[in-house]
């Protein structure tokens, strides 16, 4: 139990010995008597018995009875399965006591001792001149873990020089008391150890000290000293009144008496003996207490209400805080109904304790057994020769495993597997050293060693298969074919690594799955956006608790073959910790020269990975590292546009979301212009992935309404031939059964007929996704002075947006350009070169014009939420710019992109396709391109390029022709 001490046992000898334990101890002399002692030690110890029960207080006798009657102490006696017949005179226990006649007792064990031994003895108790009582000033002592209650010992240690001379010199003046405190708790060190506690104490001193103890105590006597313990002997309650020195501290104190009691008081007794009742049961539980209760009740002859409420109190394993309540609990009855509530306590905690054990005792029984069953087990195969032992069939499972393929497998290889497959025989199988060899081998045996699938090099197949799969991407699947036709060519294929870029929802990761399958290769996908460990690619050391291979040794266990197709998706959102960089260990996966012989750190033999084909996704590579781009073929995957939405959200998208909601085609019809309104004012996306969420939302929604109308009924029961053709000779011989079965067919058809089929049009597809989330993005018509639209390109696609620009003040020498709209540092720069080649253009065509030099301009840039930045704004802030100085219009359906140069160069820029999916969205037909653009845009489909009038610069002065140089009738 908790905070239980064992008992304090002296033998009696020429020299008694004191044996200390922490915290409080209880005292028991053992007096043996032996044939050889003296004759005269016989009736001095029989005589000192006799005054000892003499000398019993008779606090709790209900009659003229002895206390050795008295029913309180035959419940102990009880408790502790002893009576007072069988106690040996040869084992005597002295506690302290605070009445007088203890004292006297004390003397005359210190005279029997005398009598016993030729020498002095070392007694714990001694007869001291100064009574208890008269001990009004008194060292104060600190105790840090629990209050010493009346009638036990205590160890305590001493560190303060002073306080041990003083406690040195009260022994020596006969007068050995001191009063024993409880330290409070201190607010910052609640929960500190032991050892920091000790050393607080030490460092308190006078004033300090006394703030920290609690007032009531303990008037204990100092039984002995050695070195720095000191063991203090409780006897009487005190109280500090104030503080007389502070080195030593030492203070005034009161001597606390208990509050009367009625000792006939049947509450009282009910309570004494409930403490009593909860002792036994205690008892029963734990077999910890049964030294306290059974030395205490056998020796000690006043045992009073008080007296049992201490007891009780303190061997108890309750709290500090809760045993100095106790202490300082005058009330009788108050202070044994706290000592049964902490032994309720205690008695609960037992039982819990006694729970644990037990249950923890079976499982550990429960896995013996089986343990011991399996060894046998194994014992009884080996003998009759069913099983070999697990070494043996280890190296039996790792021989066949490389069997079949052992004239494939590289023959540096072969010889690792054999010194691995040695060692392991070597090992016990106990040994951790044996699990890391067995691991070692299971990975060397279960790698596909030179076995590749076998590849597909039809091209008209393979183009088949991708266009089942996808719509349009013609670059990837044009890449993929000259795949295929040189693997046909050579009759071998190399590995290769491509990297898909473009916003999400287009399809990089889906098409992966599809030229694998085109290939007739096995498909492995890892993912390493956010990956911060070298390890996950290059494997952990074997040294390692836990260690396993990379993700390429994990794929080719996987997939069984040595030419995988492996997609390692968002590539570009690598992660960099303290655990090395992801992306410079990738430099070796994915480097055609090297990884032919690439090294994982786990198996540390270099295996051939030049046969598998790498894709690699990302949205934007320019987070690539540039030495990992370097290695990789680039493919753009620009977006769809609305025609391509159109084609895939009817062939794709609709099926597979009519097939997962269970609707037939027959029950729906989604018209073109739903499917092109749905398109164009709630998927504007480049990608398709939100336009999949839509409709099958839609679908969702139709099921539900079939479901409500009834118009799909349940599903009819299958029945064999047999079963039908009984039912058929029934219904022909019981015909009110087969005219009501008519009945219910013609029912079920007329249902049938009455739910019509649901149709999707432009009008009501509010009703299944909700209000438009676009709207247009030409927001001007006609566009106003001081307005020109531009275009932008972005993660998720193209995109169009206004450059505005107005005047804030007019004046002498008042001319000045402010820039809002979220804009970027190159951007802000772009707009400081298209003020300056606004102004040199003005010079040139309108020199009289003075109007930047007098004009504060403001240059905003819509949708300020959204960061902006990049050069390709500056031919549209320059004729934004000219627009407002000239107050002149640009033309209309015009869009420009292009970066200008102080001379007014147009430099060519990027995602043409983007931009020009962007301009065909907002419906403008006009578009303005850098010269060097040009063979970008022949590139792109030719339904992108259908209708549009695209126009190639090189110089500003063209697109100033092509913005303000139109007809004026054509204008009005």
């Amino acid at each position: 139990m908790k905070g239980l001490d064992t008992n304090l046992r002296l033998q009696a000898s020429p020299q008694l010995s004191n044996v200390f334990l922490p915290k409080r101890l209880t005292l028991v002399r053992n007096l043996n008597f032996r044939s050889s002692s003296s004759s005269s030690s016989s009736p001095a110890m029989l005589k000192l018995f006799s005054s000892r029960v003499h000398h019993l207080t008779p606090a709790i006798r209900p009659g003229p009875r002895s206390s050795v009657d008295s029913p309180l102490f035959k419940a102990l006696s009880q408790l502790t399965g002893l009576n007072r017949r069988s106690s040996s005179l040869g084992h005597r226990v002295f506690f302290c006591s605070d009445s007088a006649s203890e004292a006297e007792a004390a003397a005359e064990v210190a005279e029997a001792e005398a009598e016993v031994a030729d020498s002095k003895s070392s007694s714990a108790i001694v007869s001291t001149n100064p009574k208890p009582e008269d001990c009004l000033t008194v060292l104060a002592l600190p105790v840090p873990h629990r209050p010493l209650f009346p009638g036990f010992y205590m160890p305590i240690y001493v560190k303060d020089p002073k306080v041990l001379a003083a406690l040195q010199e009260s022994r020596r003046r006969q007068a050995p008391y001191a009063g024993a405190f409880l330290l409070k708790d201190a607010p910052s060190t609640d929960s500190s150890s032991s050892t920091d506690t000790e050393k607080n104490i030490n460092e308190l001193k006078g004033k300090d000290l006394l703030e920290r103890l609690h007032e009531v105590g303990t008037l204990a006597q100092i039984s002995s000293i050695q070195g720095d313990q000191v063991i203090l002997v409780g006897h009487r309650r005190l109280r500090i009144t104030e503080m007389v020195s502070e080195e030593p501290l030492t203070v005034k104190v009161d001597h606390l008496k208990d509050k009367p009691f009625d000792m006939d008081d049947d509450v009282i007794k009910a309570t004494s003996f409930e403490v009593i009742s909860t002792l036994r049961d205690v008892l029963k539980t734990s077999s910890l207490w049964r030294d306290h209760v059974q030395t205490y009740t056998q020796h000690i002859g006043d045992f009073t209400y008080p007296r049992l409420a201490d007891f009780g109190a303190a061997i108890c394993g309750a709290n500090r805080h809760q045993a100095q309540e106790v202490l300082e609990e005058l009330d009788v009855h108050k202070r044994l109904w706290l000592t049964l509530e902490l032994m309720k306590k205690e008695m609960e905690i037992s039982k819990i304790q006694e729970t644990i054990a037990k249950a923890i005792e079976e499982k550990i029984s429960g896995e013996q057994r089986r343990y011991l069953l399996n060894e046998q087990l194994k014992a009884i195969k080996k003998e009759l020769g069913v099983e070999t032992d697990d070494k043996s069939a280890l190296s039996g499972k790792f021989k066949e495993r490389i069997e079949p393929n052992k004239e494939k497998i590289p023959a540096h290889i072969l010889q690792v597997i054999e010194e691995e497959l040695t060692k392991l025989q070597l090992l016990e199988a106990s040994s951790s050293e044996f699990n890391v060899t067995r691991n070692y081998l299971d990975w060397l045996t279960i790698l596909p060693w030179g076995n590749y699938s076998d590849e597909n090099f039809d091209v008209v197949r393979a183009q088949q298969i991708l266009d089942e799969d996808h719509y349009g991407l013609s670059d990837v699947k044009e890449r993929i074919l000259e795949f295929i036709a040189v693997g046909r060519l050579r009759g071998t294929s190399q590995g290769k690594i491509i990297c898909l870029s473009g916003p999400p929802g287009v399809g990089k990761t889906s098409i992966g799955r599809s030229i694998a399958r085109a290939l007739n290769r096995k498909f492995f996908r890892f993912s390493v956006g956010g990956l911060g460990d070298v390890a996950e690619i290059k494997g952990h050391r074997r040294t390692y608790v836990g260690a396993m291979p990379g993700k390429m040794v994990q794929c080719l266990k996987s997939v069984g073959t040595a030419n995988p197709l492996v997609l390692i998706d968002e590539i570009d959102k690598l992660g960099k910790g303290h655990a090395g960089d992801p992306a410079s260990a990738l430099l070796e996966l994915l480097d055609p020269e090297q990884n032919a012989n690439f090294l994982d750190h786990y198996l540390d033999v270099t295996i051939d990975l030049s046969k598998v084909l790498f894709v690699c996704t990302a949205n934007v590579i320019d987070m690539i590292p540039n030495p990992l781009l370097d290695r990789m073929e680039v493919i753009s995957i620009a977006g769809y546009i609305t025609d391509e939405k159109v084609h895939i959200a009817r062939d794709y998208l609709e099926k597979n979301a009519r097939g997962d909601c269970g609707i037939k085609p027959e029950q729906v019809d989604v018209s073109d212009a739903a499917l092109l309104s749905l398109i164009e004012n709630y998927c504007r996306e480049a990608g398709v992935r939100n336009l999949q969420k839509q409709i099958e939302k839609i679908y969702r929604k139709i099921a539900l309404k079939l479901v409500r109308e009834g118009a799909v009924p349940a599903e009819p029961a299958v029945t064999s031939d047999v079963e039908e053709a009984e039912i058929v000779a029934k219904l022909d011989v019981e015909s009110p059964e087969k005219d009501a079965a008519k009945e219910l067919k013609e029912e079920e058809a007329e249902t049938k007929k009455m739910v019509e089929k649901v149709m999707i049009d432009e009008s009501n597809l509010a009703d299944y996704v909700g209000k438009p989330v676009f709207h247009a993005e030409k927001i001007y018509e006609p566009t106003p002075v001081g307005v020109v639209m531009g275009l932008a390109w972005t993660s998720m696609g193209g995109s169009t947006l206004y450059i505005e620009t107005t005047v804030v003040e007019e004046g002498e020498g008042k001319g000045g350009l402010n820039i809002t709209g979220q804009l970027g540092d190159v951007m802000k720069e772009s707009t400081q070169i298209a003020h300056t080649v606004a102004r040199k253009i003005l010079l040139e065509k309108e020199p009289e014009n003075p109007f930047f030099a007098n004009s504060k301009l403001h240059l905003h840039v819509p949708a300020g939420a959204t960061p902006k930045d990049g050069p390709s704004a500056g031919c549209t802030m320059i004729t934004s710019l000219l627009s407002l100085a000239m107050n002149k219009p640009v033309r209309e359906d015009l869009a420009m992109t292009g970066e200008v140069t102080l001379t007014g160069r147009i430099l060519p820029i990027g995602g043409v396709k983007e931009k020009t999916i962007a301009a065909r969205r907002s419906q403008v037909k006009t578009i303005i391109f850098p010269e060097a653009n040009r063979r970008d845009f022949e590139e792109l489909a030719e339904n992108v390029k259908e209708g549009l009038d695209v126009h190639f610069v090189d110089d500003y002065g063209k697109i100033f022709e092509l913005a303000f140089g139109y007809d004026d009738k054509q204008q009005d």
